[in-house]
């Protein structure tokens, strides 16, 4: 999530949400400009706090003049502000002790049973299902800039729901067809063969690309140079509109082309998940309650991602500590699941 707040402003909400995580109390002005390290003056930082109420950063309390973290806040703090801390090595040696058995379903109960004991929160392991699971229904929800919630309806009734991470911001119309592209041509397919079958339509669309564009490339030259185009890839090439009948079909499937490549983006991205993920408050789909945060990981098994660990507590953790411990729990496990 990009920042939508200029630095000072970054520094007073980490110092606020840093001291309410701490104490659980709201945090007036005074407090702020003793502890944020910044040389402004009392009336700078009402103004500021001011601006991040409005903006929906922070809320003040009705019994308090001082303020607290919103879910947009904290959503706005781990993704942007957060300072993780190493893991301690007491910790450490307490995890590689726990995940030591040879006995997978023993593994998975112990590592359920440090992240509670560690935390004091509520741990939570999702127990590895099979790879190859066919979906009924996707769909996917703009959470933020290129973060995406990916609602995964299986065969078998069960519902999963997956933050993803993507190189490009989708719109919320784009992602709207995603899910119907998806649910209208593959509903009942795994995900690996929706890929098969998507990289087999891609490899498919080259060849016809390159035959269109050696076509419409062979047309352009056979005008002469007295139009004076200049084809400087196939961009340009594309918006050349009495170059050939060729372009329009060019045109085409390029788009096509590009929309698929999308496709293929989000099915990974889906199906992998990759590393930490932080749901705040309603986010996840599983936790209906705002004063609660879940942080996840996925672990593997022989290099497949078999399942996914992690901790539900209250929204006023201290994240800078759950995260790596949530963190080096899903890697402890997996490298004890595929060695075992």
């Amino acid at each position: 999530m990009s920042s939508s707040i200029d630095k000072r402003a970054q520094i007073l909400l980490k110092t606020l949400v840093e001291h309410y995580i701490s104490d659980g109390q709201p945090i007036g002005s005074r407090t702020l400009l003793q502890h944020s390290g910044l040389d402004v003056s009392p009336a700078t930082i009402r103004n500021v706090m001011s601006d991040l109420e409005q903006q929906g950063f922070i809320a003040s309390p009705h019994t308090s003049a001082g303020r607290i973290p919103t879910q947009k806040g904290y959503r706005l703090f781990v993704d942007s502000l957060l300072t993780v801390k190493p893991l301690e090595s007491q910790i450490l040696q307490q995890l590689k002790t726990g995940l030591a058995s040879p006995n997978p379903n023993e593994l998975i109960t112990n590592a359920a049973d440090m992240l509670s004991q560690l935390t004091q929160f509520a741990g939570v392991i999702m127990t590895p299902k099979h790879k190859r699971i066919a979906f009924k229904h996707l769909e996917f929800l703009t959470l933020s800039d290129k973060r995406i919630l990916v609602i995964i309806v299986t065969s078998d009734g069960n519902v999963q729901n997956r933050i993803i991470l993507t190189e490009k911001t989708f719109s919320a119309s784009e992602l709207t067809q995603a899910g119907n592209y998806f649910n209208a041509h593959f509903s009942g397919h795994t995900f690996e063969e929706v890929q098969q079958k998507l990289h087999a339509e891609l490899k498919q669309m080259q060849n016809d690309m390159n035959q269109l564009m050696t076509a419409a490339l062979e047309a352009s030259s056979k005008k002469g140079d007295e139009d004076g185009v200049v084809i400087a890839g196939e961009r340009n090439l594309l918006q050349v509109d009495d170059l050939s009948t060729n372009v329009a079909s060019l045109r085409k499937l390029f788009e096509i082309f590009e929309r698929r490549t999308s496709l293929m983006q989000l099915l990974d991205n889906s199906q992998r998940a990759d590393g930490i993920q932080i749901f705040i408050g309603g986010e996840s789909g599983y936790l209906p309650l705002d004063e609660c945060s879940m942080i996840t990981a996925p672990y593997e098994a022989d290099g497949q991602v078999v399942g996914t660990l992690g901790v539900i507590g209250p929204t006023r953790m201290a994240y800078e500590r759950v995260i790596p411990i949530v963190d080096i729990t899903a890697k402890l496990l997996s490298n004890a699941l595929s060695s075992t």
